[in-house]
């Protein structure tokens, strides 16, 4: 998969001084871009094969898919509120649908495969997406991933269960999860996770490193190593991750890392 990683938004470009136009317009040329390097990399693929064929890289049955990212509220306002959920009594369900229909609107109209609604910080942010998505007749299909600093509630303290059940209930809904949380807390939210949903879930914790809003940096050597990262991977398989990814801090040795964890899970089982 490719991951279109969106946290920009029209308000925040406006605020930079870009018309509206151009500000939908730049939402739009980075999901082309995104389609583009796809196309490059299947074409490369093809260069590369003998028979003239993709299989050499890209997988048969696992094609390479473009999500567009949209982005908490808080991610918006860059104060801190996004790990924390608390964006004040002045934000109600309204209020986020409101800031968020365009942006929902022109990501879903442009090329993507799918909507990713990430780091979902609490359970109002949640309901309003879920919402949008009924309300704007969305045809492309979302999953929403929460984050998680306790290993229980998301980062409001809003329970999880009442945020995966929202999207057990959404039509669009195609999977729920876990992104941005430390790789320790993964196993017990799956476990909470499946209590509520039939859907699949994905994962994509961060390195595990504390982040400190008020300064806006990472805390130094407090995360964890890729091997330690990726020794978690075969046991969320077991109980019920279907997607397995990285976030914030992990790179592209994490990445491959994972992807070898299971592909070796893939053949053990494919020769039981």
């Amino acid at each position: 998969m490719c991951f279109l990683i969106e946290q920009a938004t029209i308000q925040g470009f406006e605020a930079k001084g870009f018309s509206k136009g151009d500000s939908e317009a730049l939402l739009r040329k980075s999901v082309e871009i995104a389609c583009e390097a796809r196309e490059i990399y299947h074409d490369r693929c093809r260069e590369g094969s003998p028979d003239g064929n993709n299989d050499g890289r890209v997988l048969k049955h696992r094609p390479i898919l473009v999500a567009a990212s949209v982005g908490s509220y808080g991610a918006y306002l860059a104060d801190g509120s996004e790990y924390s959920g608390n964006y004040g009594d002045a934000i109600t369900l309204e209020t986020l649908k409101d800031f968020h229909r365009r942006r929902v609107q022109i990501l879903a109209e442009s090329g993507a495969d799918l909507i990713a609604f990430e780091t979902v910080p609490n359970r109002v942010e949640a309901q309003a997406y879920a919402e949008l998505l009924e309300e704007e007749d969305i045809k492309i299909p979302a999953w929403f991933s929460f984050n998680s600093k306790d290993g229980i509630n998301v980062v409001s303290g809003d329970s999880l269960l009442d945020c995966a059940s929202i999207v057990q209930s959404c039509k669009n809904a195609v999977a729920v999860g876990i992104n941005c949380t430390p790789p320790r807390f993964i196993h017990g939210l799956i476990l909470s996770i499946k209590k509520v949903t039939t859907k699949p879930i994905l994962i994509y914790p961060n390195s595990g490193e504390s982040y400190d809003g008020d300064r806006k940096e990472w805390v130094q050597n407090t995360g964890i190593s890729d091997k330690d990262f990726v020794s978690y991977v075969n046991k969320w398989c077991e109980i019920g991750a279907a997607l397995v990814g990285g976030c914030c801090r992990t790179t592209p040795r994490t990445i491959r890392a994972i992807y070898e964890t299971l592909s070796n899970r893939s053949a053990s089982l494919s020769s039981q």
